[in-house]
C-alpha cells in the first residue's frame, strides 16, 4: 500500500496485499476484482453465494478463483431485451439534446454489488458519454467508504479519520448516522479530518462540484478548495436533517479537497462532480451484498433531499440477484417493497420520474441449499451448476410489475442468452469464476448492449 502524509490511498495496481490469482487477474485487466478483500471484510459473501452475512470465509474457494485463460470472446449480447419503453418516453426524446442540456442530463441508478462494481454501467456510460457527451462522473457515496472501493474515472482519496456506516454489511452501525441514496455516510468527530476527489483524465474534469451531509445543531464545518476557489460550508442547523451544497469554477479542474474545520461532527452522505457543457451523468450507487430491503435503512428526509438536488431525469433499479439467491424468498414481500420503494421515490422527488428496471444477470450456484434442484424454475447446467429457481421467480415478478407500474424493464439474462449462458460467460472471460459477476470486458458489452437497446428504443418511438 502506498501512503501519502495524512492521507491513506490504495493504487489501482496494488490494491493492498493481493493473492496469486489476483495479481494474474489484475494483468489480464480484471481491475474489478481486487474488490474481494472488500467484500470479505464486510462480511458479504459477494463472489460466492453474495446474498447472507456470513463469516468472512464462509465461500473463500470461489472468492480468489482466476478465470480460466481463454481465446477472444466472441459472445456477443442478444439485442432487443427492453420491455415497455413507452414508459421511460419523457427520458428518451431528451437524448438528442443532451449535448446542449444545462445541466448534464442525470442517470441514477440504485443496487446492489453489480451497481456498486460499475462494470454494466461503465459500459454504457462510455457508450452514451461518447454518443452523447461527457457530464462528468455524476453522484457518489463520499470517500473511499471501503477498502477496495474503486470507481471509473475518477480516485477519491481520505485521511484514517473517518468511520462508516452502511446500509447493509459490517459496517452498518445501526439507525445513526443517518444514510441516503448512496448507501454510506461518512463521518468525522474532530479537525482536520480530509477527503480529496481526482479526475483520472481530463474527460472527468469538472467545473460544478455538490456535497451532501446531515445538518443539526451539533454539526461542523467543511472547508473546499477547489483550484483556487474555496468555501467553508456549515452543516450547523437548528433541526435535524440534511442539505447539499455547490460550488462552480469557470473552467473544469481536476481535483477538489474537504477539510473539517473544527471539532463538531460532520456526516457526509454523497457528493457529486461533473461539468456544465451538457451530455450524460450516470451514477452508480450500489452496496455489496445488498437488497432492495435494504434500501428501507435509509432516512426519508436526507434521501429527499439527495434525490431532488441530484434531479435525476431516469432513474435505474438494480435488484434481484441477492433475493433470487435466497433459498427463503418470500415472493410477496418483495413485491410488496418493490412497489413500495418505487412509490416512495416518486413521492420524494414530487414527480413522476421515469424508472427503468433491471432483471438480475444469468447467474449461478453450485449449492443445492441455495439453488433448490427440486424447484421446477431452477435451470441445471453443467459440472454441478444451476441457475436457482428463486432468480426466475425474481425476473417474472419484475416484468408483471413493470407492466402494472408503468415501468421499463430490461432483461439482463436475456441480453446474456438465456438460463445456464452465465457458462459460456465464464468460459470465455466475461464473467467470473463464481458465475454471478462480471469482467470489465463483460460489463462493457452488455452496457453497450443496455445502450443500443435504448437507441432503438429511441429510434421506434419516434416513428
Amino acid at each position: 500500500m502506498r501512503v501519502r502524509r495524512g492521507m491513506h490511498r490504495l493504487s489501482r495496481e496494488d490494491m493492498g496485499h493481493r493473492t496469486l490469482a489476483q495479481r494474474l487477474a489484475a494483468r489480464r485487466g480484471l481491475r474489478h476484482l481486487l474488490l474481494t478483500p472488500a467484500a470479505m471484510l464486510l462480511g458479504t459473501c459477494v463472489y460466492g453465494q453474495e446474498i447472507y452475512n456470513l463469516p468472512s470465509n464462509t465461500y473463500a474457494s470461489p472468492v480468489v478463483q482466476p478465470l480460466p485463460a481463454t481465446p477472444v470472446a466472441t459472445i456477443r449480447p442478444a439485442q432487443g431485451q427492453l420491455r415497455n419503453p413507452a414508459a421511460i418516453a419523457s427520458f428518451l426524446v431528451k437524448l438528442p439534446f443532451a449535448t446542449g442540456s444545462v445541466p448534464p442530463l442525470s442517470i441514477v441508478q440504485i443496487g446492489d454489488s453489480h451497481t456498486a462494481g460499475d462494470m454494466l454501467t461503465n459500459g454504457w456510460r462510455q457508450r452514451w458519454q461518447a454518443e452523447y457527451g461527457a457530464g462528468g462522473r455524476g453522484a457518489q457515496a463520499v470517500g473511499r467508504p471501503y477498502p477496495g472501493y474503486l470507481s471509473w474515472g475518477v480516485t477519491a482519496r481520505q485521511s484514517p479519520d473517518w468511520s462508516v456506516n452502511a446500509l447493509f454489511g459490517r459496517q452498518r452501525t445501526g439507525d445513526t448516522p443517518l444514510l441516503g441514496m448512496a448507501g454510506f455516510t461518512q463521518t468525522a468527530q474532530h479537525a482536520g479530518a480530509s477527503l480529496s476527489l481526482s479526475a483520472d483524465s481530463v474527460a472527468f474534469q469538472f467545473d460544478h462540484f455538490s456535497l451532501c451531509g446531515l445538518t443539526g445543531p451539533d454539526k461542523g464545518v467543511v472547508h473546499v478548495a477547489m483550484s483556487g476557489t474555496e468555501r467553508d460550508w456549515s452543516f450547523a442547523a437548528a433541526t435535524p436533517g440534511a442539505a447539499c451544497f455547490d460550488l462552480t469554477t469557470p473552467l473544469p479542474v481536476p481535483s477538489v479537497s474537504l477539510t473539517t474545520v473544527d471539532d463538531r461532527p460532520v456526516s457526509l452522505t454523497s457528493w457529486e462532480s461533473r461539468h456544465q457543457a451538457g451530455g450524460i451523468t450516470l451514477a452508480n450507487l450500489g452496496v455489496v451484498g445488498a437488497r432492495l430491503l435494504h434500501f428501507t435503512r435509509n432516512d426519508d428526509k436526507v434521501l429527499g433531499v439527495e434525490l431532488r438536488h441530484a434531479h435525476p431525469d431516469l432513474v435505474v433499479i438494480a435488484f434481484g440477484t441477492n433475493e433470487g439467491f435466497d433459498p427463503g424468498l418470500k415472493l410477496d414481500e418483495a413485491e410488496t417493497t418493490m412497489r413500495s420503494q418505487i412509490a416512495r421515490i416518486r413521492s420524494l422527488l414530487g414527480r413522476n420520474v421515469p424508472i427503468l428496471l433491471l432483471g438480475p444477470p444469468d447467474a449461478a450456484s453450485t449449492r443445492p441449499d441455495v439453488a433448490l434442484p427440486g424447484m421446477s424454475d431452477t435451470a441445471t447446467c453443467s459440472n454441478g451448476w444451476m441457475v436457482p429457481g428463486n432468480l426466475a421467480r425474481i425476473k417474472a415478478m419484475q416484468i408483471r410489475l413493470a407492466q402494472e407500474m408503468n415501468l421499463a424493464f430490461w432483461d439482463w439474462q436475456g441480453a446474456m442468452g438465456g438460463r445456464c449462458t452465465t457458462m459460456g460467460w465464464v468460459e470465455q472471460g466475461l464473467q467470473r469464476g463464481d458465475h454471478v459477476h462480471f469482467t470489465a470486458e463483460g460489463g462493457k458489452r452488455l452496457g453497450e448492449a443496455l445502450a443500443a437497446d435504448l437507441d432503438r428504443a429511441r429510434l421506434d418511438l419516434a416513428k
